[in-house]
């Protein structure tokens, strides 16, 4: 029996202009597209004809069982010889499950790509002004997942606090008053600034800036909710000086 393709495709970070070149390719020859939520729908236009598109969108905190049936939608269409796109937000392997679906594949015996993407961690901060490493700045940057706190909290907080000079938390916006919380009683300076970037990279960004000490308050008062990327150190302050998308849309 003929078996057909996989390719997990990083979508970029929201604006569908920043797809790369072999990731448009791939939607382009595929038969079925498994795509997810923070995806731009402008890409499934690439499709051709007849291509068959299924929707496996998570809400934040309602995962449920969605992602074994991910993992069954892959095999079962790959079995029936079909070239499969599993199209994912940012990059397949930047917190975005891409590992766990290759080895599910490999398991089964079927034929897989990875198309790397353009990720958030990096593509918010660049389109808010703010490099994530910079000479005079920082020298590290560390990506963290956000949404791990209580008895779920396996970030080393301690080690954290000194271990780059640039943050950037994802998937951190439900959990960013424990964020700052902990920063700080493990060491980090309350006046270490930080950015926190909404719908980044799309016409719907907005960038509030403040410190550990005031960025919750602000993120309220301004009502910045999920998808958003977090992002401290002092590389944040080159933000009035280097931003440059919001001031043009």
């Amino acid at each position: 029996m003929h078996k057909g393709k996989v390719y997990i495709v990083g979508a970029g970070p929201g604006n569908p202009k920043l797809i790369t070149v072999y990731g448009r390719e791939c939607i382009e020859k595929a038969d079925v597209i498994i795509y997810d939520r923070l995806i731009s729908r402008e890409l499934l236009a690439y499709a051709k004809e007849g291509t068959e598109f299924v929707y496996c969108g998570k809400e934040p905190k309602k995962h449920g069982n969605i992602q074994q049936q991910i993992h069954e939608w892959l095999v079962q269409y790959a079995l029936q010889g079909k070239t499969v796109v599993r199209l994912k937000g940012g990059d397949p392997f930047m917190f975005g499950r891409g590992g766990e679906e290759a080895e599910h594949l490999r398991k089964h015996g079927i034929p897989y790509e990875i198309v790397p993407g353009v990720t958030a961690g990096v593509a918010a901060p660049a389109y808010a002004g703010i490099p994530v490493t910079h000479r005079n700045y920082a020298g590290g940057v560390t990506f963290i997942a956000g949404h791990q706190s209580g008895e779920r909290d396996r970030i080393h907080w301690s080690a954290l606090s000194d271990a780059t000079d640039t943050l950037v938390f994802y998937m951190g916006m439900a959990n960013i008053a424990y964020i700052c919380e902990q920063l700080q009683r493990h060491g980090k300076d309350g006046h270490t600034p930080v950015a926190v970037i909404e719908w980044a990279t799309t016409n719907k960004q907005r960038t509030v800036v403040g410190t550990l000490q005031t960025i919750v308050d602000i993120v309220n008062e301004k009502q910045l909710s999920s998808p958003a990327i977090i992002v401290v150190g002092d590389v944040v302050r080159l933000h009035d000086q280097l931003k440059w998308v919001e001031e043009t849309w």
